[in-house]
């Protein structure tokens, strides 16, 4: 896939292109919906292009209503690769996009840039200064330059009847239900980051824990301890994240959270406990940590035995949940 940072760069004669245009955020089974949508739409010959953001356009035009997002846009260049569409335009989301009219937007990037011929909307977009833009104005303006407007439904749970949406599975996460989560994402959910030296008390206690930054990427469950896989990257070389990268899996037992026992640490921690290693060095390495099930919550312990005990029954589970 390839990955345009800014409309300038899409070299010319890229179109004709079949255009779907969201935030993208967790790129969950509705996204995913829109994306199948735009590879059908484009089976005559033309490219596929998702038109997103690096940052959610309410973080500048109304940060007080800005919810976390579920994932960093390397993990959304990732992510949007492997639905197999040609390429992405991630646009930076700054005053100058923020103040385009909704004409200039539709014809700098969609016409200009993409030589777009379909473009794949939600009923819920918005553009151009102010909001002005909808999806019925850029239907207008598709009629007068040249490109037809599908807009795409919601993508609906059948239990329950609810949009998926990235709001319900940020709710989900903040319970520390990754299962519930990683069915409306069509995946486990993730985080991502370098793995950094920490205060090494896993590995005195006997379970040795890659640490994560506390500059990852991606929505960080609930606090507590969970089943899932930490995925070896490799070091950071400058290599295009969107390419296949040659990775190692590994299952692990994963702790959110304070280390309530020890009382000192101040900022919420992802460490990963791999297991049967103790000497894996992943210092420096890329990593992503992915989360299958949640096993219990946090809790502080009455003394170093009892969280040992504690340590070795969750890893058990561990065991059994991913076996």
């Amino acid at each position: 896939m390839i990955v345009f940072r800014d409309p300038a760069e899409v070299p010319a004669g890229f179109g004709p292109s079949v255009v779907a245009i969201g935030k993208f955020d967790g790129v969950h089974a509705g996204h995913r919906a829109v994306l199948e949508r735009a590879k059908v739409d484009a089976a005559a010959g033309a490219k596929v292009v998702a038109v997103t953001f690096d940052r959610n356009p309410l973080s500048l035009l109304r940060p007080e209503l800005c919810p976390e997002d579920l994932i960093g846009v390397t993990q959304k260049i990732q992510l949007l690769a492997g639905t197999g569409i040609d390429a992405t335009l991630m646009l930076r989301f700054d005053e100058a996009l923020a103040g385009l009219s909704p004409r200039e937007f539709v014809e700098r990037i969609l016409v200009d840039a993409l030589g777009a011929r379909t473009v794949l909307v939600g009923t819920d977009f918005r553009f151009g200064r102010g909001g002005a833009g909808n999806p019925e104005v850029l239907t207008e303006l598709g009629a007068e330059l040249g490109f037809r407007v599908d807009v795409i439904g919601d993508v609906r749970s059948i239990d329950s009847d609810r949009r998926v949406s990235s709001t319900w599975v940020r709710d989900l996460l903040a319970q520390g239900d990754v299962e519930s989560a990683a069915r409306l994402l069509g995946r486990p959910h993730a985080v991502w980051g370098e793995v950094v030296h920490g205060a090494k008390r896993g590995r005195e206690l006997g379970f040795p824990t890659a640490n994560l930054s506390i500059d990852l990427e991606g929505f960080v469950p609930a606090d507590g301890v969970y089943a899932g896989w930490l995925v070896d990257e490799g070091v950071a070389d400058g290599s295009p994240l969107a390419e296949p990268r040659r990775t190692t899996r590994y299952p692990a037992a994963i702790s959110v959270g304070t280390n309530p026992t020890f009382d000192d640490v101040t900022t919420r921690q992802v460490e990963a406990y791999i297991l049967d290693e103790t000497d894996l060095d992943l210092y420096g390495r890329l990593v992503e940590v992915q989360f299958t099930a949640r096993v219990r919550g946090m809790v502080a312990f009455e003394g170093i035995p009892a969280l040992i005990e504690q340590m070795a029954d969750d890893v058990r589970r561990v065991r059994t949940l991913l076996a």
